[in-house]
């Protein structure tokens, strides 16, 4: 039976168009080299370069704000170019090799440099990277081709801090040499992204060279504006993940094992990722994400409770399995509703979206911790993911202005 299910796993990958694999395996490399960093960064500010919590503050909340604005534009951009490719090698190149500068920096403006030439990186190749996903993916196999480049996502976080962890512990490797070491990965992006990734020769015949945000805009149908104004909605209850790790130190889990939890819900992630895709295909891209904030406002309900650590352990792990149902669902969808000529556009869109709601949310819910407690921070969150379902209910999966079967038909996948 376990041989049985592998093989079909196999099959079902082995069906998904190389250029997605290829995407995979960057992705797979581009977080380890980034999870080699980043968990240690904090550390590395304070004890080596002695910056305090405000330089970190200001670090990070400019890299991912700058991250977030251009994935909007991004898309525009590869739109008007009418190809994808280069803002994927740009972006991922210029992410690998300014990233493992940060092990060289002597102040942390330097870091802050780094970080925002990073994000630079990703915020130009995010929305071009999942346009060509659609492009090149059967739309009944998106699902899955979605969740096969999230699997591999999350396995690269996994292996990045194991890689970083086997440096220091094993090798006895210093700080900044591990920071170095992870161009080494690096490198293997570009040459994956040269060599092996392709973008069909019909994309170019399905973009307009002169489109504009407004002009995108204009091409959305109602049911893509209510979709994203759903994702503004529940993105404003997900705040960032730090308040979950303190809920478990508050909770009396120590340290070193948050950082083995954090690891497992990787795993978890990575693990149902596939699946989630799979199950886009099958049951449509709605119910699979009304699903996934369902589960979410439960998680976030659970977290609400005064619990034992093991309840809360187990909260946590079962909260990958939301990344596993949302993250290929939302972007299947987003490429089934949006016109072929402008869904560099709406992926930029998407993202934007993400981006832009992530910040009040996360202010939010500190503002609500500091002033009632952390019951009704997450009970917060849990009612805004449950509102957003409650907005999707009223969602259909219209295309926009254009004749769905037509626009398939035109973005099929070619033999690559």
């Amino acid at each position: 039976m376990p041989g049985f299910i592998s093989n079909l796993f196999i099959n079902r990958i082995r069906r998904i168009p190389p250029s997605v694999r290829a995407l995979g395996v960057v992705s797979f490399l581009t977080d380890m080299s980034s999870e080699m960093i980043y968990p240690l960064l904090p550390v590395f500010l304070t004890s080596t370069l002695g910056a305090g919590t405000l330089a970190i503050g200001i670090i990070e909340g400019i890299a991912e704000s700058t991250a977030a604005l251009l994935k909007v534009f991004s898309g525009v951009w590869a739109d008007r170019a009418a190809r994808r490719k280069p803002f994927v090698l740009f972006g991922y190149s210029l992410a690998g090799f300014v990233r493992p500068l940060i092990g060289l920096a002597m102040t942390w403006p330097v870091v802050l440099i780094c970080r925002f030439l990073d994000r630079v990186g990703k915020g130009v190749r995010t929305a071009p990277r999942d346009a060509l996903i659609a492009d090149v993916t059967e739309p009944s196999f998106r699902g899955q081709a979605y969740g096969f480049h999230r699997m591999m996502d999350n396995a690269g976080a996994v292996a990045g801090p194991l890689a970083a962890a086997f440096l220091l512990g094993v090798m006895n490797v210093p700080l900044r040499v591990v920071f170095l070491c992870s161009i080494i990965p690096a490198l293997a992006v570009v040459l994956v992204i040269v060599f092996r990734l392709k973008e069909p020769e019909e994309s170019a015949r399905l973009h307009h060279s002169r489109t504009r945000m407004r002009d995108a805009w204009g091409k959305l149908s109602g049911d893509f504006k209510g979709f994203l104004a759903a994702l503004v909605v529940f993105t404003l209850g997900n705040s960032t993940d730090a308040f979950i790790l303190l809920r478990l130190s508050d909770a009396g889990v120590a340290a070193s094992w948050i950082a083995v939890i954090w690891a497992m819900q990787h795993v978890v992630k990575s693990a149902t990722a596939y699946l989630g895709g799979l199950l886009t295909d099958r049951w449509g891209p709605r119910r699979t994400l009304m699903i996934g904030w369902v589960l979410y406002g439960a998680v976030y309900g659970a977290f609400a409770i005064e619990a034992s650590q093991g309840f809360l352990i187990a909260v946590f792990l079962t909260y990958g399995v939301y990344f596993g149902l949302a993250e290929p669902s939302e972007r299947a969808w987003v490429a089934e509703m949006a016109p072929p000529e402008i869904r560099g556009s709406c992926m930029g869109l998407y993202h934007g979206a993400i981006g832009m709601a992530a910040l009040p949310a996360s202010v939010l819910f500190g503002v609500l911790w500091s002033l009632f407690g952390a019951t009704i921070a997450f009970l917060t969150g849990a009612a805004l993911a449950l509102a957003a379902v409650g907005v999707i209910m009223r969602v259909g999966t219209t295309p926009s202005k254009g004749n769905r079967a037509d626009r398939d038909a035109n973005c099929a996948a070619p033999s690559l």
